[in-house]
């Protein structure tokens, strides 16, 4: 076999139920991965297991796996995913039990040593480290049809098929920073397709978007491309949007390798296939990265409609009438722009004016912020209403990055007959500090050239997303068949002037007194921007209107710049 084709079916945990079965019946394929975890799944399989410590594992990842197991083996199809979450030997055995039910007998593995809890980590409700993939490796390579791990990177479910296929080892650093770069692609599912991507008009919408997979040679090179018939694109602008997303420098670190994306080269090979070559990788960092998740407090809030006119001062009322029955420990409202002058409708007439609270203990934001909300109904601003009334409070989590030497992390093969194999660790090592060629914030030296004032999405395109308290933002420049060569070339170097730390502060005013990085990528024609602490500690805990940052690409792309005349 010259390529190991390899698809994904789940991009996060509520994904697609139907993808598996579409992937497996779909075309050729011979591993299948899924990738159920991010931070907020950690944290919300975290509450699981205190209500029940048998769960902690992707419960939709069973059902698939019952409705596909049969077909799968007949296939061939290798099925490898991180569903295990906190319980990948939970997960292990009750996939055993539902292929007894079926009358199969699959092998099975899994993956454990990532939680380290044990460590005794400040707080922690949820401790993982990030794992590599040469165990998913081993457990393959042992005969697995089935590898289920906790929280490896979501590329080592790539990786690891990858490895155990064509035997590279441990210091075959570019054959594993290609198949990391295949991994980073299709790990968020459809994202790769064509989903959350800022060039949708241009897509095929008229069936779902089909699930990505790729062609990985021995040498770690990949072409990207999705089952015939499928909905969605796979093109160098729809594989550009998943490479820059949730990234910050360059210098990609994981456990197996750091992979350089700055010399990621794509290529339109034909029709829905997108070739990736020349990636360079190099030893990896001497630490692993954990994911913390503590629980953080209790939030409610209350929605206001404000209707007409007179709205700066209706909003002002009702924040001086609720104050004094306040006693949580954080209140922050939301400011509410002018409707629309004239509207021909009620709704185009509104704002909305958000109130949201938070406190260590449940009591403050509970019934004394519910009961002191619904009292103002008859004795507020005029046409006072609410979307609906404030419900019960919630608990939500703080995430935060740790660090630990490998020393102490165990990472645990359990084979499918119940041997165990720990996976060595690396024995070269390279810089933990992902932080390379971060750039100066002056303002850009003023220019003679004409310039229209344009969104910056008029021919730029965006992708973004959270990683943990950041947000990251990956912006290029669309690949136009209708633009020659040399203009795509100078829109390139003009957005890699334009966006300067200083000039993301003038685009997003709410990170003025944030820590800003900007990094090149000038093979994607890209440059990506990470915004330090917008995002506060993190999706769960956030206060934002936008708490994962998923809509702050598109609000740059709105937003107004000079644009030379040449570029137009």
């Amino acid at each position: 076999m010259t390529v190991l084709r390899i698809g994904n079916c789940s991009g996060f945990y509520g994904d697609r139920l139907a993808a598996m079965r579409e992937m497996v019946s779909g075309g050729q394929l011979d591993v299948l991965t899924g990738d159920y975890l991010a931070e907020l799944t950690m944290l919300i399989l975290g509450k699981d297991q205190l209500k029940d410590p048998e769960l902690g594992y992707a419960r939709t990842f069973v059902r698939q796996v019952e409705d596909c197991l049969g077909l799968a083996l007949e296939s061939g199809v290798r099925i490898v995913s991180n569903a295990g979450g906190l319980n990948p030997a939970g997960l292990a055995d009750r996939l055993r039990e539902v292929a007894r039910g079926l009358g199969l007998d699959p092998s099975i593995a899994h993956i454990e040593g990532d939680d380290v809890r044990a460590l005794g980590l400040e707080g922690a409700l949820t401790a993982n480290a990030y794992l590599g993939g040469f165990g998913i490796a081993a457990a393959l390579t042992a005969g697995a049809d089935i590898v289920v791990t906790g929280r490896v990177t979501d590329a080592s479910l790539v990786v690891g098929p990858a490895v155990a296929h064509f035997g590279w080892g441990p210091t075959s650093y570019d054959e594993l920073a290609g198949a990391v770069v295949a991994g980073h692609v299709i790990e968020c599912g459809t994202q790769a397709t064509g989903g959350n991507f800022s060039g949708f008009l241009r897509l095929d919408r008229s069936r779902p978007l089909g699930f990505p997979l790729a062609e990985i040679a021995a040498d770690g090179s990949s072409v990207i491309t999705k089952h015939g018939g499928t909905g969605g694109a796979v093109d160098v602008d729809t594989v550009t949007a998943q490479l820059v997303y949730e990234i910050s420098s360059p210098r990609y670190l994981g456990p197996d390798v750091t992979t350089h994306l700055d010399t990621v080269e794509l290529a339109q090979q034909a029709d829905d296939r997108v070739a990736i070559s020349g990636v360079r990788g190099s030893a990896p960092p001497a630490r692993l990265k954990v994911c913390v998740n503590e629980l953080g407090g209790y939030r409610n809030q209350a929605e206001f409609v404000l209707t007409g006119l007179d709205i700066g001062a209706k909003a002002a009322w009702v924040r001086e009438q609720l104050a004094p029955g306040l006693t949580c420990e954080r209140v922050e409202w939301s400011e509410p722009a002018a409707p629309v002058a004239d509207a021909d409708t009620e709704e185009a007439a509104s704002v909305r004016l958000r109130c949201l609270v938070q406190d260590a203990r449940p009591d403050p934001v509970g019934r004394a912020f519910t009961a002191a909300t619904v009292e103002l109904a008859l004795a507020s601003y005029p046409g006072f209403t609410m979307t609906a009334p404030p419900g019960r409070p919630t608990a939500y989590g703080i995430y935060r990055a740790e660090y630990v030497d490998r020393g102490r992390v165990r990472h645990t093969v359990v084979h499918f007959d119940g041997t165990r194999e720990v996976i060595a660790d690396p024995t070269e090592f390279g810089a933990d500090d992902p932080v390379v060629g971060r750039r100066p914030s002056p303002f850009p030296a003023p220019s003679d050239t004409r310039t229209r004032r344009l969104p910056l999405g008029a021919f730029v395109h965006a992708r973004s997303g959270d990683k943990g308290g950041d947000a990251n933002v990956g912006l290029w420049v669309a690949h136009d068949d209708s633009v020659g060569d040399g203009k795509h070339a100078a829109r390139v170097t003009w957005l890699a002037k334009l966006i300067t730390p200083q000039k993301v502060r003038e685009l997003v005013p709410e990170a003025a007194e944030l820590e800003i990085d900007v990094y090149n990528l000038p093979n994607l024609g890209a440059v990506n921007v990470v915004i330090h602490g917008l995002l506060g500690a993190g999706v769960a805990a956030s206060t934002r209107f936008d708490p994962q940052a998923k809509g702050l690409g598109e609000w740059m792309r709105s937003r107004l710049v000079h644009v030379e005349e040449g570029l137009v």
